[in-house]
């Protein structure tokens, strides 16, 4: 059931047409999100009170699951207008996860974070705090320096609290190593060994050492991914693919691929 919050707090500010719409929503709970029961329960919740933002998510979280978006949006949107600071970081988490749509979500993220004043929390699925997902929509937008900055200061706050992500050291890493930064991206990725060792991180190891010519590091970081990926210790979702996933077939083809130094020496060289 998407309400988790006390309906007796709007009869405590004294909105009592929010607390008649909140107790009407909840007669939801205990019904499949897509039955009949369901929607109805909602549907009579807005009717007491057509400005009630939770029973407007409430409603659009069927919808994006059985993947009419068209309805989800027009759903989501009215929970955002009616109640902004509650509804706009799961939106812009959505528009990341589901549909790639960076700039919208950047949006949504840095105007949340304009209206509170408080920490503006974590991704719908708990995986990442909203501040690394804008940090990898920008990424996706080409602006790789503000996407190494904006996640090397969310992951400085989240060593302080002891809460880092699952995946925040991986995908620092692989944007020190695009933009060149190998030593950095080599610490990076040791850090995400000591908190919580994967396939990926493994793999593009495995690609920093080839950019410095480590051709046994490489080759036992890509043996060492594999072994991973095979044991299932890989980056996973439920309903989309994360940013910087890789695949077996990646480990396996670049484990056939003759190592390339980068200054044009042959490998025999390299390995006297």
């Amino acid at each position: 059931m998407a309400f988790t919050q006390n309906c007796e707090a709007y009869k405590y500010y004294g909105d009592t047409l929010k607390y008649k719409a909140c107790n009407k929503a909840k007669e939801a709970a205990g019904h499949y999100q897509f039955s009949k029961e369901y929607q109805i329960a909602l549907d009579e919740s807005l009717e007491i009170d057509p400005t009630f933002d939770h029973a407007y998510f409430a409603k659009s979280i069927a919808y994006l699951k059985s993947g009419d978006f068209v309805t989800w949006k027009r759903l989501i949107d009215q929970a955002v207008q009616y109640n902004p600071k509650e509804h706009l970081g799961y939106r812009g988490w959505c528009r990341y996860q589901f549909f790639r749509d960076y700039k919208g979500a950047i949006r949504d993220i840095e105007k949340l974070d304009r209206l509170v004043d408080y920490d503006i929390g974590q991704s719908q699925n708990g995986t990442y705090h909203l501040n690394i997902a804008k940090g990898l929509c920008y990424k996706a937008i080409g602006e790789k320096d503000k996407a190494i900055e904006i996640i090397e200061k969310q992951i400085k706050l989240n060593e302080e609290e002891n809460f880092v992500g699952a995946y925040d050291y991986v995908h620092l890493g692989v944007l020190y190593l695009e933009t060149g930064k190998f030593e950095k991206a080599i610490e990076t990725f040791k850090k995400q060994t000591h908190y919580n060792e994967l396939a990926e991180n493994q793999y593009y190891l495995a690609l920093t050492h080839q950019k410095l010519g480590n051709k046994n590091e490489s080759l036992a970081c890509l043996k060492k991914a594999k072994e991973l990926y095979i044991g299932k210790r890989r980056m996973f979702d439920t309903y989309s693919n994360p940013m910087d996933k890789i695949y077996l077939e990646d480990i396996e083809n670049k484990l056939k691929t003759p190592f390339n130094p980068p200054d044009g020496r042959s490998p025999a060289v390299l390995s006297q």
